[in-house]
């Protein structure tokens, strides 16, 4: 549960920051320090560090008050990318979230279009890091109970803030459980209670059912659990208003999100080593980024009609498992000839791609921690995404700029199709080499989309070690505020 955020236009006293505890203070960039609490002792620091004013700027510094509170001050770069701007916050309120403070003074200090900007920076950053992580440690962390903002006063309590940091934290909430925690049966009943919280409407597919549909394509993957518990779930929002549609496409339009849901990732019979086992019960990250759009989106009460699709299953090895060189008949009807039991997350992603695409939506987007080739292109820092059109790429890059959840747009042109040709099926399921496997995974989804247009996001910036963005912990929920912000560009 988020911390009780409350704001106050006044600007804070001085006596006010010497018993605060904890305090943020957020200015412009300039070569002067403006008259504000404080300011004497924070010149004195900058003094002895030898540092100029304007290195606020890079870098923010702590100042012990004398009352006993521990204040940061930090300078904001003008027109700096959302991204760097939670970068800088983020940096700034690690040493005061390092104490585990109950509560955080937040001031904002500037013209009102600067407050404006750096309260909802600085909003956004401390509720997205003001809750601890799911954890089974004796002694947790203490939560962030409330965080009080002076000198901005919005009119609607900054509720899109708190709406995305909550989508935020049940994306990484979801993520982080581990494989004994969230089995894909689990994972079933977590929807439903969501769907209750929420709003939603909630329809399975279990194991048996699509088996009697023809989904041999999730099934090849699903068949080797013995808990038979997997199945693609479909939830639904439907906006403030029945038939709520997406701006310049009339109404009804609906916005179908596809996730990866594979909860934990042996690899199958090509077993992986441990070393690359190691983290694979986050290989669900895909699928808690839908629900985390769905639940950010319901708070928001946007004007949209959105399906999440979500592809719940194991990779297991056992006698049962799929194997190489085996041929299964996807849902829509493509032969795939199995090249390696380890690329299960385009299998999946398979038959839930043709189940979102048979509504016929206006458009799918889809987000799985899908292959290693894209980690090898980018690193963790950022996500690689596809698109069925150049305006399509337009809006998801436009997107990622608003949101600061940075993406970089792959081609993905039909020539490489020649690397997927198979003797015995229709396709096949990857090539054994290896190499560009990000085009040739988003050439093999391709298949299952139809001509509906679609948005393909591999997630190689979901989980970065000390944190990404706003983000403080390791997983970071990349992907929901850039979904928001899709969103933001397509609704009425």
């Amino acid at each position: 549960m988020l911390p009780k955020l409350t704001e106050n236009k006044a600007e804070i006293t001085a006596k006010f920051l010497e018993t605060a505890g904890h305090a943020l203070l957020l200015l412009p960039q300039s070569k002067t320090l403006p008259e504000m609490p404080g300011s004497a002792e924070l010149k004195a620091v900058m003094k002895r560090r030898g540092l100029k004013i304007d290195a606020l700027a890079k870098s923010p510094v702590a100042v012990q008050m004398p009352g006993g509170t521990l204040a940061v001050y930090v300078m904001l770069k003008a027109g700096a990318p959302t991204f760097d701007t939670h970068e800088q916050v983020r940096k700034a309120l690690a040493p005061l979230m390092a104490e585990h403070p109950k509560s955080l003074t937040l001031a904002v200090v500037g013209d009102a279009e600067f407050k404006a900007r750096a309260a909802e920076a600085a909003a956004y950053t401390a509720l997205v890091n003001a809750v601890s992580l799911p954890s089974r440690k004796s002694k947790p962390d203490p939560a962030l109970k409330s965080i009080q903002l002076f000198g901005h006063k919005s009119a609607d309590g900054l509720a899109r803030v708190q709406a995305l940091a909550e989508g935020n934290l049940l994306t990484r909430s979801l993520t982080v459980q581990g494989p004994d925690e969230l089995t894909p049966g689990v994972y079933r009943k977590r929807i439903k209670a969501l769907a209750r919280q929420y709003g939603w409407s909630v329809e399975e597919y279990a194991f048996d059912k699509l088996k009697k549909m023809g989904a041999g394509a999730f099934c090849a993957v699903a068949q080797g659990s013995p808990a038979k518990d997997a199945a693609i779930v479909r939830v639904s929002y439907k906006g403030p208003k029945k038939g709520a549609g997406v701006r310049g496409q009339g109404p009804g339009k609906t916005v179908a999100f596809v996730g990866k849901g594979i909860c934990f990732d042996t690899g199958g019979h090509n077993l992986k080593p441990a070393k690359y086992m190691q983290g694979m019960h986050e290989d669900m990250n895909g699928s808690a980024v839908v629900l985390g759009i769905l639940a950010a989106a319901s708070r928001m009460k946007l004007p949209v009609a959105l399906e999440g699709w979500v592809a719940l299953a194991e990779n297991h090895i056992s006698p049962e498992a799929y194997r190489q060189n085996e041929v299964v008949t996807a849902l829509n009807g493509t032969t795939i000839e199995i090249v390696h039991t380890d690329a299960e997350g385009r299998m999946v992603l398979a038959d839930t791609l043709t189940l979102a695409a048979k509504g016929k939506p206006d458009l799918i987007a889809d987000f799985a921690t899908l292959t290693g080739s894209m980690h090898y292109a980018l690193g963790s820092r950022m996500s690689g995404l596809f698109a069925s059109s150049s305006a399509l790429a337009h809006q998801a890059s436009r997107a990622a700029t608003s949101s600061g959840e940075r993406i970089v747009v792959f081609p993905y042109p039909e020539d490489y199709d020649a690397s997927l040709d198979s003797t015995v099926a229709d396709v096949k399921q990857c090539s054994m080499e290896g190499e560009a496997d990000h085009i040739l995974a988003t050439r093999f989804l391709s298949r299952f989309v139809g001509d509906t247009p679609w948005l393909h996001m591999d997630l190689s910036g979901h989980s970065c070690k000390g944190g990404l963005g706003a983000v403080m912990s390791d997983a970071n929920g990349f992907g929901v505020a850039w979904g928001i912000a899709l969103l933001d560009g397509l609704k009425a």
